[in-house]
């Protein structure tokens, strides 16, 4: 049985084809594009012509490649820079009619829910009650639970390239003016969850992204080349360090230190600030990398809950966003809350 899915992001669309025959998704074949769509948006977060142009091209050659491996119409799902588009609608209806596909808005919650599933299967049940971490482009996702699926689950505005955008100036060294601001601003987003996560006391704490990756590269973990189950961690006294030497390089040179690429060289320093602030703030010394995030948690959902699942998982062209419940726009658990924890001081 094939199956695949396909991701579009702020940086790549990310194709994987995966033979799913013994209910685990083995990927075969794998196809990306970096677009660098959060570059493309317009400042008020619009796509415009060009930038759906761009992404319609790739999703049309994702489908065509996974026809040629045997996969159906891919999983196709969109995160934060469709999501807060205020011309999503329109992204939509073009995708769907240009390619056919139906291109799902994921709520940052639900790609918590499901980085959340995607991480669990890998580390398995030995790894007890999970906390998990994930920086993308445009939000920080972050869940907590004992089980198969989190008992809290939250998306915060604290992608690594919206804060780039919003801190950080267009490449020189950043001033301290610049650092306190922005990490005053990612203090006071992680306040809440964070407290959650630190009174729930995980067992086992998980990173996963490339974001993450790259950063535990930098800090001294087994390159890619090693294989997935080489296992890597990052360490928060290693992570602060690590923020010192981006911060005192322009953007454009922060790609000649280990694990940091050239397209992820401009945001690396912000994720490093968010990667570390909420280790620091949930009481979080060491995080396991993990391999496994939201797209192989969305196979496997699809494996284990069937296609009906996936029908009512985000939303197409003609239908209304589903509310995300946060007062600004963020996503909130909608999973029955734990007793309220008690203040922790940041």
């Amino acid at each position: 049985m094939r199956l695949s899915v396909v991701d579009a992001g702020s940086n790549t669309v990310r194709l994987v084809v995966t033979d799913a025959t013994d209910g685990v998704p083995l990927p075969v074949h794998t196809a990306k594009w970096k677009l660098r769509l959060s570059e493309q948006v317009a400042p008020d977060g619009h796509f415009g012509e060009r930038a759906t142009e761009e992404l319609v091209a790739a999703l049309r050659r994702a489908a065509e490649i996974a026809a040629r491996w045997g996969a159906p119409e891919p999983l196709a799902f969109a995160t934060a820079v469709v999501r807060s588009a205020p011309d999503r609608a329109a992204v939509l209806r073009a995708v769907a009619e240009e390619t056919g596909i139906r291109l799902r808005v994921l709520p940052g919650e639900v790609e918590a829910e499901l980085t959340f599933l995607g991480v669990r299967r890998w580390m398995g049940w030995r790894a007890g009650p999970l906390a998990v971490f994930d920086i993308g482009g445009g939000s920080l996702e972050v869940a907590f639970g004992r089980g198969r699926m989190p008992e809290f689950a939250v998306s915060l505005p604290l992608g690594a390239n919206r804060l780039t955008n919003e801190f950080l100036g267009d490449g020189d060294v950043p001033s301290e003016k610049e650092l306190l601001a922005l990490r005053r601003t990612v203090r006071h987003q992680l306040r809440d969850a964070s407290a959650r996560i630190r009174w729930e006391h995980p067992h086992t704490a998980v990173a996963t992204s490339r974001t993450f990756q790259q950063l535990a590269r930098l800090c001294g973990a087994a390159p890619g080349r090693d294989g997935p189950f080489a296992e890597r961690t990052l360490c928060r006294g290693e992570l602060r360090r690590a923020i010192a030497r981006l911060a005192a390089l322009p953007m454009t040179e922060r790609a000649g230190l280990p694990g940091i690429s050239a397209p992820r060289a401009r945001q690396s320093l912000a994720g490093a600030i968010v990667g570390h602030t909420v280790m620091k703030l949930s009481g979080v010394k060491t995080l396991l990398i993990c391999p496994w995030a939201l797209r192989e948690g969305i196979l496997l959902r699809y494996l284990e809950d069937g296609a009906d699942w996936w029908a009512d998982v985000g939303l197409g062209p003609g239908t209304e966003q589903r509310p995300l419940g946060g007062l600004d726009g963020t996503a909130v658990s909608r999973l029955p809350p734990r007793p309220a924890p008690p203040a922790l001081g940041c």
